[in-house]
């Protein structure tokens, strides 16, 4: 059992985050699993999950990690934080390692073989599929049977996987995005498949597992399931990082789709471009209708507001801008509990991966923020800034249960302090530091530039 304290705080220049009633926002760092907490060398965390695996009452989480200090590296990690009634004890266990997760990148959960207990599926950027069968007991102490499914054999990159029900059979799907390797870029890429898996009636025998591809655009690098018409069914938005657009399967029903552009009114911001790497989506102006917030490469936060026919063009805002970071990860949630949606984001490193560089500050570096939704726009509050650090993927969840909103995450770039963090969110009503870091020593604390 891991027991997780509060080491150091960093007192940095105080940078305040001020809420209504005359309270203040700090960010206390936890760690829930990294290379300390037991015997793995944890790097390249990216994908993660909160879901009750053991039906024990309490969440757990499960995260993948690539071991990307350098491209090409066939290994990784899948890894089970297992919960508890105390927010700072976790178990950690192995569900797969090395070469059996092939630079692990993505993950989701459901019942996905209708026994009720929720099952695992993981996608390898350098390889394949993985799904994992929950075993319904002896959770943390025997090997879930898995499988690889053969029509994902040999096909790296996929970087995305989600389960859901596209049909409404009450049997879920797996939806894919295959980038078409690890490290592409460019306009020139072939197209490669956006695609969903039917499974069969046992998902564990992986030739059966049959693909139907959705569209082809260059490098998808996301699949996103979501009732985007609200018309209850669900249906898949995309995004192309080679062609620098998103666009939105609309569900037709029997596993029917159609494919919408999502046009902008607006231009981006020059230099950017629209990946449609994370999104998020709330009812943001209030319409009735879901809105997508997403991040622009390589700086910005956009909001694009649905039309009345989802066909039409989108209206654009720019949320705002964490230059020079290279902006990667949103969460939208109400972080000062005023009513309305504020979003969390994280950025990506561009320097060494295993030791602080000597970067200026105006290099891209690993830091963390949020946007407040005011009457008046939207106002950024910094949180932290380091030399490495690349915050993929953000939970929201009041996590000690205090009445506020925190933050689970992982953090990559930055070995050895890779893995699965918790900010727990604490107010005061006097002025205090904006973060607190969980350990005396990391990467190298760097001021924010605005």
């Amino acid at each position: 059992m891991v027991k997780i304290l509060v080491l150091f705080a960093l007192f940095s220049p105080l940078l305040l985050s001020e809420v209504e009633a005359g309270n203040y926002i700090t960010w206390r760092e936890h760690i829930i699993d990294d290379s300390s907490t037991g015997p793995v060398d944890l790097e390249g965390s990216d994908g993660l999950v909160m879901a009750d695996l053991d039906k024990d009452g309490y969440l757990d989480i499960i995260s993948v990690h690539e071991l990307d200090t350098q491209y090409g590296v066939p290994e990784g990690y899948v890894r089970i934080a297992w919960g508890s009634q105390d927010p700072l004890e976790w178990t950690s266990t192995t569900l797969a390692s090395g070469s059996e997760a092939p630079s692990a990148e993505d993950v989701d959960v459901a019942d996905a073989d209708g026994d009720g207990w929720l099952d695992i599926v993981v996608a390898c950027e350098l390889a394949h599929l993985i799904y994992f069968k929950n075993p319904s007991k002896d959770h943390r102490e025997i090997r879930w049977e898995r499988t690889i499914p053969e029509s994902t054999l040999n096909r790296g990159s996929f970087i995305r996987a989600f389960f859901s029900d596209l049909d409404g059979d009450g049997r879920v799907e797996v939806i894919t995005a295959n980038k078409g390797g690890e490290n592409a870029y460019g306009s020139d890429s072939p197209l490669n498949n956006v695609s969903f898996y039917k499974l069969p009636s046992e998902p564990l025998n992986g030739s059966e597992w049959e693909e139907v591809v959705l569209t082809k655009v260059k490098i998808p690098i996301n699949s996103q399931p979501v009732d985007l018409d609200e018309d209850g069914d669900m249906d898949i938005v995309v995004g192309s990082r080679g062609e620098a657009r998103i666009l939105w399967m609309e569900n037709l029903g029997n596993l029917n789709f159609k494919e919408h552009e999502i046009n902008l009114s607006t231009n981006l911001p020059s230099g950017s471009w629209l990946t449609g790497f994370n999104m998020d989506y709330q009812d943001l102006n209030l319409d009735g209708r879901l809105d997508i917030v997403s991040t622009v490469w390589p700086h910005y936060l956009i909001a694009l507001y649905q039309p009345k026919d989802p066909s039409m063009t989108w209206d654009m805002d720019v949320i705002g801008s964490i230059k020079p970071d290279q902006l990667v990860s949103v969460s939208l949630a109400d972080i000062d509990s005023d009513a309305d949606m504020d979003a969390f984001v994280g950025s990506y490193s561009r320097g060494s991966r295993d030791k602080d560089d000597v970067l200026s500050e105006n290099k891209a570096l690993g830091s963390v923020a949020w946007f407040e939704k005011t009457e008046s726009g939207w106002k950024k509050n910094n949180v932290l800034r380091r030399k490495r650090g690349m915050y993929d993927k953000w939970i929201p969840i009041d996590l000690d249960k205090d009445g506020d909103l925190d933050f689970v995450g992982t953090r990559g770039n930055s070995k050895p302090y890779d893995g699965v963090i918790w900010l727990e969110q604490v107010r005061s009503k006097e002025p205090i530091p904006t973060f607190i870091q969980a350990r005396i020593e990391d990467s190298i604390s760097v001021p924010f530039l605005d």
